[in-house]
Parts: C-alpha cells; structure tokens; sequence
C-alpha cells in the first residue's frame, strides 16, 4: 500500500537530502517539491506547517517538519 507522501525541500538542505534518502531506501515514493523555485509551493508549506524551515513532509496529512526518522517511519509503518 503506497501513502501520499510530499517532501517539501531545498536543493541545499541536508536534512532534506537525508529525509529524501530514508525514503529511498524504504522505497517509498514521494513527490520532491522544491520551495526554493516555487513560492506558491512554499506558502502551501508554510500554510501546513506555520514556519518557514525545510524539511516539511506530509504523509497522507500528517505533517512532520524536520528529518524526525521514527516519526517518519512510524508515519509511514516501516
């Protein structure tokens, strides 16, 4: 059973390179979104989370700011 899973991210974030890997390596599919480029993508982010840090990952609505691995795996049942 795959989740809707959205990373919101920076090209230069290394909690974000890192978040994007656990996920890879669980293979689990997300969509990387980049709010470094897209500012609607970035207020749709700072709307979900209420701050402006990176990463932002939302799990079928459940929204975990930073790379917090057991929330994340736990989020995600692996």
């Amino acid at each position: 059973m795959s989740k809707n899973v959205k990373v919101y991210s920076t090209p230069t974030c290394p909690y974000c390179i890192r978040a994007k890997q656990f996920l890879k390596d669980n293979k689990i599919e997300f969509e990387d979104i980049n709010v470094a480029s897209d500012n609607a993508k970035a207020q749709e982010m700072m709307e979900k989370s209420g701050q402006m840090g990176v990463p932002v990952l939302d799990i079928e609505g459940d929204v975990i700011v930073g790379f917090d691995k057991e929330r994340i795996a736990k989020a995600l049942g692996v």
